[in-house]
């Protein structure tokens, strides 16, 4: 039975098109209504050669929907590849041209000797929402752009592909991904991923030859890194934490150091190192941190699976905080779920937290409502939440879409900064409650 889904957390799959747009000389050509890419790009970024407002499409109409839309695709890929100076053409089909039927495949085919690639991927929203179409969309270049098995790049020791959250659906995509480079490069690995400022095709290519693949995702994008790993016969780490802070950064280069061979005592030696700045800061704010009565022992966050989990890690078991239930809001696919309520378990001092998931925001604020506090809850959520918090008098830190009233250019969450950064905005929302 059809029902009212209130505050929604996240696109159709058609909104993966900002996976192909964070790929450097990149873009989305759409096969889809005139209207969809308008409401899905919203304030998203791009890969920095092209406009984030720039991306092809045959604007479906009613004449297509009578009499097939593939020759105005034809045109559009045509005259795209005419006007348009990228280096990868993504097709990505909408509702109304997959329920018309159109053999998109065929018409790709037909532009695969024009000197530029192009490659199509099937992302109807009736399909599934940007979490499940950013792995589509990362098989179909995985299987239509890079080369066969028997055509592949020699294996480069040490070379290790990195992939974590979808981009621009994950607010500090850019910044997280450099901050995860930076952990594994300081284990003497060589990172390599594909999206944001400098990557694009070159790292692409690159990704045959990698000796191992991380996906540091609690599930988006499990499917198309599995798929990567048997095409090329390359050992997958599937790391289902975002690390955030020191005792999750440093369990997540344990766990990439045993993956790829390194000895524990070069592991420790880098994470000592890490560490030891990490509670250089801590120290210096402890008083605060201990003294501190405005924020209550006990939190709530509201989000996709990836932050959830993230942030619930942190609080839990750098801060010593309490978790109340967990709201996942990705529409997390069933088959998933239990890996994810099995990671909340995992907390320390034999703390676990119950997981929902639920994609309607009233539901879930009627939920966080009855919960007991003991004082001024600490909200984590998306702009949505900035009301729940005013109502229950807490303490609201906005750090999961959606994400209105802040810029974020290149800031991080992941890692040991991640942590530290974590701290300014949770203290710096308690600590806006003293000028009130």
């Amino acid at each position: 039975m059809a029902r009212v889904l209130d505050q929604p957390r996240y696109k159709c799959a058609l909104g993966a098109m900002n996976t192909v747009q964070s790929i450097e000389g990149t873009i989305p050509i759409l096969h889809s209504g005139p209207g969809c890419a308008g409401k899905l790009s919203g304030f998203a970024g791009s890969s920095g050669k092209f406009s984030p407002n720039l991306f092809p499409c045959t604007s479906v109409s009613e004449k297509e929907i009578v009499f097939g839309g593939m020759d105005k695709l034809r045109n559009t890929i045509d005259n795209a590849l005419k006007i348009v100076d990228a280096s990868l053409y993504v097709v990505l089909t909408g509702c109304t041209s997959e329920l018309i039927g159109d053999d998109v495949g065929e018409v790709v085919s037909e532009f695969s000797g024009v000197g530029k690639p192009v490659v199509y991927s099937s992302t109807p929203g009736f399909k599934g929402n940007n979490y499940e179409g950013h792995g589509w969309v990362l098989k179909a270049i995985f299987g239509q752009y890079l080369p066969e098995k028997s055509a592949a790049p020699k294996k480069q020791k040490g070379l290790i592909n990195i992939f974590a959250g979808p981009p621009q659906t994950d607010p500090y995509w850019h910044g997280n991904l450099r901050e995860l480079e930076k952990l594994v490069a300081s284990l003497g690995l060589t990172p390599n991923t594909i999206f944001g400022y400098g990557r694009g095709l070159a790292a692409l290519d690159r990704v045959p030859a990698a000796e191992f693949n991380l996906l540091i995702s609690p599930w988006a994008g499990l499917d198309a890194l599995r798929f990567l790993s048997d095409r090329y016969d390359t050992p997958l780490l599937h790391y289902p934490v975002l690390p955030v802070g020191a005792f999750e950064s440093t369990t997540f280069l344990q766990a990439v150091g045993a993956f790829t061979g390194l000895s524990e005592e070069k592991v420790k030696a880098v994470t000592d190192e890490y560490e030891r700045e990490y509670y250089y800061f801590i120290e210096r704010y402890a008083d605060m941190f201990l003294e501190m009565r405005i924020i209550s022992k006990r939190f709530a966050v509201i989000g996709d699976a990836q932050y959830a989990l993230a942030f619930t890690k942190f609080l839990v078991n750098d801060l010593g905080m309490f978790p109340t239930p967990a709201y996942i809001t990705d529409r997390t696919p069933e088959e998933y779920q239990p890996l994810i309520r099995e990671e909340f378990r995992k907390l320390n001092y034999g703390i676990e937290a119950e997981v929902e998931f639920i994609t309607d925001g009233y539901e879930i604020h009627e939920r966080v409502k009855k919960e007991d506090f003991g004082g001024f809850p600490l909200i984590i959520g998306g702009s949505w939440d900035k009301s729940l918090s005013s109502e229950l008098h807490g303490n609201y830190v906005n750090l999961i879409n959606p994400i209105i009233e802040k810029l974020i250019i290149n800031s991080n969450v992941a890692g040991y900064s991640g942590g530290l950064k974590m701290l300014e905005e949770i203290y710096t929302a308690g600590l806006s409650r003293l000028i009130l």
